[in-house]
């Protein structure tokens, strides 16, 4: 079987103006990046206000093992499997961050057969949003240790300043930094830090935003500080805003890409689910609707965490209504998640799959008790899998009754995928949307421990009295009804990610909350998660390369 960026680079990939042509996108209406990629005009897609919407699919998974899933690559298959099937069907999909990709990932635009192309472009730099977006972050960063510098009419406590700059890279030696060293001329020196740019809160704006006027709303709302009083400051305070809505207006206007089997996609906006909301942009998803007759979206990680804020941010503040979900799995790693080593998993052990099965239950439960939508079980074969593994699978769904659909999308492509569509399609009818885990006027806190308990299965949830005033003090100054976004580990249900199945019982400590303005909700980090990765010991950076003929290799 050939790599998946072999299968990518030898695809018949058709112009991009054929490809919005075929989902109703004129050629007019789009901005190409070359022959095979574009961006499609917001001046279109305004126009399509007050027509009927689609049916929107989640794709989401277990909690993610180093065995893999194929959540991105059952995202993509499906909606090849439901075009195939003869349903106008549109793919909606976050841009994949360089971090994870010279990280551990090596790539994040499907895999076999179910790829979304051009493969490379995609994975590298793409269209720009992401530089757009870190140039937004880091003006907002350079403006504020300048005003600080020439005076501080605001008044800033540079001891209280909150907002860190950006970089799309995993780079643990930016976590602490110190700034404006080297005498007066370089400005006052302070404490500083970088996030990774889909940790930045103008990264959940901007997948958050309407408009380009709801997006300069938005940034200007960015509370970047306090004054020596304790007053909040914001973007709008130092005239940020409109400079950082011009860097970020073109890149506002969705990606659109073809899949191997030419078959539409948006591909726009990419926040981590475990360190940020997880979902590509709100623009991205409300167009796929009123163009397709069904609509298939991923959100990150597992289901505890993307579909979690999926669903209690995104849809919370966007009306979004999800018909199903599916999630995804594979034998292997619920045997990882049993408690066996990652090179015994291609060996049947059913004893193991049975104690590893406590994960894809707590999801599926998650996902149609707490989320209250109908659910799909989707298993991505390997042929090592046994038929005494897959009937196991089957017997403990159907105690939940689920259906387990075997999907082939990455050996077969759309055709491996037509069972699972048909199974959507027979789930759609009847489904009135999702139930939210909390309720608006809980409080922070509260709202903390509905998903730390009904999600997590933890018992307590701990904070410091410090902590625990911030949230009251937010609350008094019209915060409270805002969503969290918890920051923890995607390994596990516990904020350690060491512990594997479904623990129960453990306690999730609160470390640190973000005030995130202009995105409008509260980020609460949780255990030991970072908003800046590390590169692991041996990143997949070494592998990537391009050969004499300007090839890229090793990309995955």
């Amino acid at each position: 079987m050939p790599s998946d960026i072999e299968i990518a680079q030898k695809a018949n990939i058709k112009k991009i103006s054929e490809i919005a042509n075929s989902a109703g996108i004129p050629e007019d209406c789009i901005i190409p990046y070359g022959h095979n990629k574009a961006k499609v005009s917001l001046s279109f897609l305004n126009t399509l206000e007050g027509k009927s919407d689609g049916h929107l699919i989640l794709v989401t998974a277990i909690s993610p093992t180093p065995a893999g899933e194929g959540k991105t690559t059952t995202t993509v298959g499906l909606g090849d499997g439901l075009n195939r099937i003869g349903k106008k069907t549109l793919i909606c999909l976050r841009e994949p961050s360089l971090g994870p990709v010279f990280g551990v990932k090596g790539g994040a635009a499907g895999g076999g057969f179910a790829q979304i192309v051009p493969m490379e472009d995609i994975n590298l730099h793409f269209t720009g949003d992401f530089s757009a977006i870190a140039l937004a972050n880091n003006l907002l960063a350079a403006m504020i240790d300048n005003h600080i510098h020439h005076g501080n009419k605001l008044g800033i406590d540079s001891r209280r300043v909150t907002w860190k700059r950006v970089v799309d890279m995993n780079d643990r030696a930016l976590r602490d930094v110190a700034v404006g060293l080297g005498g007066p001329g370089n400005g006052y020196t302070r404490q500083d830090g970088f996030d990774i740019v889909v940790a930045s809160e103008v990264m959940a704006i901007f997948c958050l935003a309407e408009s380009v006027e709801d997006l300069k709303n938005r940034l200007g709302q960015i509370v970047i500080g306090t004054t020596r009083d304790g007053d909040l400051v914001r973007a709008g305070d130092l005239n940020a805003h409109g400079a950082m809505t011009v860097l970020l207006k073109d890149a506002l206007q969705p990606n659109i890409v073809q899949t191997l089997e030419n078959n539409p996609a948006f591909v726009h906006g990419g926040p981590f689910a475990n360190i940020a909301h997880g979902c590509n942009s709100v623009i991205a998803t409300k167009s796929a609707l009123k163009l397709a007759d069904y609509v298939v979206t991923e959100a990150g990680f597992g289901a505890d965490l993307g579909a979690e804020k999926f669903i209690d941010i995104k849809c919370r503040k966007t009306g979004l209504k999800p018909k199903v979900a599916v999630v995804v799995a594979t034998v292997r790693a619920l045997k990882y998640h049993g408690g066996i080593d990652v090179k015994e998993l291609n060996t049947e052990n059913c004893e193991a799959l049975k104690k590893g099965l406590v994960n894809l239950e707590r999801h599926v439960k998650n996902v149609t008790e707490n989320y209250d939508l109908p659910c799909i079980v989707s298993i991505n074969r390997f042929t090592f899998d046994t038929d005494k593994e897959i009937d196991l699978i089957k017997e403990r769904m159907e105690k939940l009754g689920v259906v387990v659909v075997l999907a082939e999308h990455w050996a077969k492509g759309g055709e491996g995928a037509e069972e699972l569509a048909n199974e959507v399609i027979r789930l759609v009818e009847g489904s009135s949307g999702p139930s939210f885990v909390y309720e608006d006027n809980d409080s922070l806190l509260e709202k903390v421990n509905k998903v730390a308990k009904k999600i997590y299965g933890a018992s307590d949830v701990t904070a410091s009295a410090k902590i625990k005033k911030q949230l009251i003090d937010w609350e008094e100054a019209g915060f409270g009804k805002y969503p969290i976004c918890i920051a923890k580990t995607q390994s596990s249900f516990s904020t350690d990610a060491t512990v594997r199945g479904a623990p129960t019982g453990h306690t999730v400590n609160i470390r640190e909350v973000r005030l995130a303005a202009g995105a409008e909700f509260i980020v609460v980090v949780c255990g030991e998660i970072m908003t800046m990765p590390g590169l692991p010991k041996i990143p997949s950076a070494e592998k990537i390369d391009v050969d004499k003929a300007g090839k890229v290799v090793g990309l995955f």
